[in-house]
């Protein structure tokens, strides 16, 4: 898996982001792919990415994701990215060439796209919903009141607009999103946000544990138990999500298939 990365010059979030499940996923050929560089605009304090001003876009990139999805053999792909705001578009037109690209080596590989919230543009947004991805992700990753700590540069509200816009302007894509838990939220505070997010049209919900990259990151407050990881799974299947993963090391891209799998089971 590395070796392939390495020759497409390709970067993933299970390495940037140092993920607990590469191991598992790297072994059995699954990888996110992380697009737009691997230097982010935002200074969001749980996250390992580097930060920094980024290098243009490689206008190679989607084209060797198409390459490495069809040297694994993939049939469902996540593609996700650095915030670029930087970017007129936000690098919107980037990943819409990257799904372009997949499915034109193969229109049955399922893409799952992770996007930022291009600061609220309903334009980037309807570029990248009109490339027909399968499963459209946006994270709010944790309560609005953690907002201004862990999260600066972005907006809780500006997220479920985000989610919202994609639900309306394609019904017919999936909606997802994501939030980690331990950072120091209250339990009413994640129960309030996933009703927000079923209230936007989010029909996928992935639930896991924050670990701090390193110790210059936001410290873990509290390491929550499975048996309310379990609680909450059912807690937002009864408010009406259709799939939900939760668990402590559960994150967005996790099984990302079994999601789609089981809406068509």
């Amino acid at each position: 898996m590395r070796q392939l990365l390495n020759s497409l010059n390709l970067h993933t979030v299970c390495q940037e982001a140092r993920c607990p499940n590469i191991s598992e996923c790297f072994q059995a050929g699954v990888a996110t792919f992380l697009i737009l560089g691997a230097v982010c605009t935002r200074q969001c304090q749980f996250c390992a990415i580097e930060k920094g001003v980024p290098q243009p876009p490689d206008p190679q990139e989607p084209l060797s994701v198409a390459d490495a999805v069809r040297q694994l053999t993939l049939r469902h792909v996540v593609v996700t990215s650095v915030t670029r705001d930087d970017l007129p578009d936000g690098g919107s037109s980037h990943f819409s060439s990257v799904i372009q690209a997949i499915h034109a080596h193969d229109a049955q590989v399922a893409v799952e796209v992770l996007v930022p919230d291009f600061q609220g543009d309903e334009l980037a947004l309807q570029r990248v919903l009109d490339a027909r991805p399968q499963v459209f992700a946006h994270n709010v990753e944790t309560v609005p009141r953690l907002y201004p700590v862990l999260r600066q540069g972005a907006q809780y509200e500006r997220s479920l607009r985000v989610l919202a816009a994609a639900h309306c302007y394609r019904n017919d894509i999936p909606v997802k999103s994501g939030l980690m838990l331990g950072a120091g939220e209250q339990a009413e505070e994640v129960r309030q946000v996933i009703r927000d997010l079923r209230q936007a049209g989010c029909e996928f919900l992935s639930i896991g544990q924050y670990l701090a990259p390193s110790k210059r990151h936001a410290p873990v407050h509290e390491f929550i138990a499975p048996e309310q990881f379990a609680q909450l799974r059912e807690y937002a299947l009864a408010q009406g999500f259709r799939y939900v993963e939760s668990g402590p090391y559960v994150r967005s891209s996790y099984l990302a298939s079994h999601y789609l799998a089981e809406q068509h089971a």
